[in-house]
């Protein structure tokens, strides 16, 4: 199961003003940007159900120019609810019983289907009369067009495209496009991993899709290529380890090695494409009937190969 929370809490926690820039701009001019604390989690129980719900994401920031502050609460809801707007409002309520602030709340509407428009305020009406009316601000992921952030260099822009409004034979382009604008924005190692993590999460390509994307690429300039493939290849691997993991706990030995070998194979054969535009299926099928121990030297030995030559001159090595 995807704990849709804790992803979209690790990503906008590690790219807050980011966050804000892109979807809420205005509030950089009243806020002071080096005051942001992010708060304990608050839990709260639901009294008519007895249910426990946290709050995904609280954080203390302090008004331009004065010396008081506000709070910022950021909900995603990763599935259609009923009266969501009800729950907001209780949130809403018991935040402002506790840290007596004024509070900006925020919802992220993150799942895929219904595409309605949803609900952004909770009202109490009565005849004549308006008793209350609670607002919040809304991003609803599936109604927004990907391509209208396409030229945001924005790394949560790179991330919730991912999760945007796209046709099903678009699949890959929003892919490549995402990955395209993680690699020109200069990130450090651990936010790349963050960001192409989440993309590949949301936006996983089959067998098929895979080898468009890698037809894309080749069309893409060198450097880009390169750099996209090392994040490519870097998620592949991590996949393998995440397979190794879980073949431990269940204690499935024999698919634990059989998950090795085949990501292995995978990533090396995608290499040797790289490198030599294309192989013939005879010898992806040696590379295939290699054993792990063969397989990690051909790792190791493909970027000392100058030609296709050079690489079935190694195969025949190893007979």
């Amino acid at each position: 199961m995807i704990d849709h929370d804790r992803l979209f809490k690790e990503l906008i926690q590690t790219f807050f003003w980011e966050f804000i820039e892109l979807f809420l701009p205005e509030v950089l001019d009243y806020i002071t940007k080096d005051s942001l604390i992010f708060l304990p989690e608050e839990i709260f129980t639901d009294v008519t159900s007895g249910d426990k719900r946290k709050i995904d994401l609280l954080a203390q920031v302090k008004w331009r120019g004065e010396d008081s502050y506000f709070l910022i609460h950021l909900e995603n809801q990763a599935y259609n609810q009923k009266e969501f707007e009800r729950r907001m409002f209780h949130y809403f309520a018991r935040l402002d019983a506790k840290y007596l602030m004024p509070i900006f709340p925020i919802v992220i509407f993150s799942y895929d289907e219904p595409k309605r428009p949803e609900k952004s305020q909770y009202t109490v009406n009565f005849p004549k009369r308006k008793i209350l009316e609670f607002n919040y601000f809304a991003i609803q992921l599936n109604n927004l067009n990907w391509r209208n952030f396409l030229n945001q260099p924005n790394p949560l822009a790179a991330a919730l495209m991912a999760k945007m409004d796209f046709q099903p034979e678009e699949r890959v382009r929003v892919k490549l496009e995402c990955l395209r604008m993680l690699v020109t924005l200069k990130l450090n190692p651990a936010k790349i991993e963050l960001i192409s993590g989440f993309i590949d999460i949301y936006l996983r390509l089959n067998a098929t899709e895979e080898q468009e994307l890698d037809t894309e690429l080749k069309q893409a300039n060198l450097v880009e290529e390169e750099q996209i493939m090392e994040i490519v290849t870097s998620l592949m691997e991590k996949g393998i380890e995440q397979g190794i993991e879980q073949g431990i706990e269940q204690g499935i030995e024999q698919g634990i090695e059989q998950g090795i070998e085949q990501g292995e194979q995978k990533i090396i054969k995608r290499q040797l494409k790289r490198r030599f535009n294309n192989i013939d299926s005879a010898w992806e099928n040696r590379v295939n009937g290699l054993s792990s121990e063969q397989l990690e030297n051909l790792a190791d030995a493909i970027f000392d190969f100058q030609s296709l030559e050079d690489f079935i001159k190694w195969l025949d090595q190893q007979n």
